[in-house]
């Protein structure tokens, strides 16, 4: 990924885009803090399509969803009954 300053982002739009579209994604650095990252639309849907649905979109889903919501059974363990003597 390539870093830009904020002023040349601003002053070269058209090549920080052209970059994105080419290059992959391209980090805007604003007084010296990375702030923000421009990805085509292309990635944007594939990060997005990938990323887990949140509480409200599963409590308000048609359909109930538990497999993200309860996590799987572990097999019970059971201790050797003491000998008393």
């Amino acid at each position: 990924m390539d870093s830009w300053q904020l002023q040349s982002v601003k002053a070269r739009f058209n090549e920080f885009l052209d970059a994105a579209l080419k290059k992959g994604p391209q980090i805007v650095i604003c007084s010296g803090v990375e702030t923000a990252v421009l990805v085509s639309i292309e990635e944007w849907r594939g990060l997005h399509s990938t990323a887990r649905p949140s509480l409200k979109d599963l409590l308000l889903a048609p359909e109930p969803r538990f497999e993200n919501i309860i996590p799987p059974r572990r097999k019970v363990r059971r201790r050797k009954p003491i000998k008393f003597t």
